[in-house]
C-alpha cells in the first residue's frame, strides 16, 4: 500500500495571533509553528496503516522553507519520504495551492505509480478554509470523504466513518481514494529519541510548485473581538457551601 498526506505549517494553537501593520499577514515574530492538529492525526493515521498492510507512507506539504521542519516531524513518527513544494511569501490561495499539490501529485505518481490512500485534514488550523483537499480530490479524478473519524481498507475498498447528527455515516471509497481526516479518529504518538535522530537525516525532496492564481482574493486579515471572563470567589473552606448550593439550585441541579 502507498500512503500520501498532505499537511501544512500553522501557527502552534493557543497562542495569541497578532496581524501585521496593513492586515495582509500574521506577524509571526514570536509565534511557534506546528502541524495542523487534524494532520497531525491524519500523518498518524497513514502510519496505523502502513503497519497494518505494509508499504510506505510519503508526507507532502506547500509552504516556506521552513515547513521541513514538519516534515521531519512526519518522519520521525514513521513516515518514509517527503516532499516540499517551496513557496515564498504569504500562502497562495486554496485553488493555487491544491492545483499545485495535484500537479505534484500526478508528477510523483507517474514515476512511482498511483497512491493507494491520499489524506487530508479536515480543515488547516489557521484559514480554516475545508477546500484543499476536496479540490484535490476533484483535481485527480478520485472519490473523496471528508470529517472522517474512522478509516479502513479492505482489499481495493476504503471504509470510511464520519460523524452526523444522527449517529455515523459509512462510506464506501473505491481505491485509489482521497479521506479528510478529523481530530479524533486517533490519539498521534510522540516521536521516540530513535525516530528524532533518524529524521535529522531523512530526504526531503523538493518540487517547484505549479499553480495559477485562484479566483479567491485575501482583502485583509482581521483579530476578533477579545471576551473576557470574569472569576467569581464564593468563598473558603466551610463558609462557601451556601454559596455553592445557591449556585447549584440556581443551574437547576438541585
Amino acid at each position: 500500500m502507498r500512503v500520501l498526506v498532505c499537511v501544512k505549517r500553522v501557527p502552534a494553537p493557543g497562542a495569541k495571533i497578532n496581524i501585521t501593520a496593513d492586515g495582509q499577514a500574521v506577524d509571526t515574530a514570536y509565534l511557534a509553528f506546528t502541524t495542523s492538529p487534524h494532520e497531525e492525526c491524519a500523518v498518524e493515521e497513514a502510519v496505523q496503516l502502513i503497519e497494518r498492510h505494509g508499504g510506505e507512507a510519503s508526507v507532502l506539504t506547500l509552504g516556506p522553507a521552513e515547513a521541513d521542519e514538519q516534515l521531519r516531524y512526519a518522519a520521525s513518527i514513521g513516515v518514509s519520504k517527503a516532499v516540499l513544494l517551496p513557496i515564498d511569501g504569504v500562502d497562495w490561495d486554496p485553488q493555487r495551492t491544491a492545483a499545485a499539490i495535484a500537479s505534484a501529485i500526478a508528477s510523483i505518481e507517474a514515476v512511482d505509480g498511483p497512491f493507494d490512500i491520499i489524506l487530508f485534514g479536515n480543515e488547516s488550523a489557521d484559514s480554516g478554509g475545508f477546500q484543499v483537499g476536496v479540490r484535490v480530490a476533484h483535481a485527480l479524478g478520485r472519490p473523496m470523504v471528508n470529517g472522517a473519524k474512522g478509516l479502513t481498507v479492505d482489499g481495493a475498498v476504503a471504509n470510511v466513518q464520519r460523524e452526523a447528527d444522527s449517529g455515523r455515516e459509512a462510506y464506501e471509497l473505491p481505491l485509489p481514494a482521497v479521506v479528510g481526516v478529523k481530530e479524533g479518529i486517533n490519539l498521534p504518538r510522540y516521536p521516540t529519541m530513535k525516530g528524532r535522530l533518524a529524521s535529522k537525516k531523512a530526504e526531503v525532496a523538493s518540487i517547484a510548485p505549479a499553480g495559477e492564481v485562484g479566483g479567491l482574493a485575501k482583502v485583509a486579515l482581521k483579530r476578533p473581538v477579545e471576551k473576557k471572563t470574569e472569576t467569581i470567589i464564593l468563598g473558603h473552606g466551610p463558609d462557601a457551601a451556601a454559596a455553592v448550593v445557591d449556585v447549584l439550585e440556581e443551574i437547576g441541579v438541585l
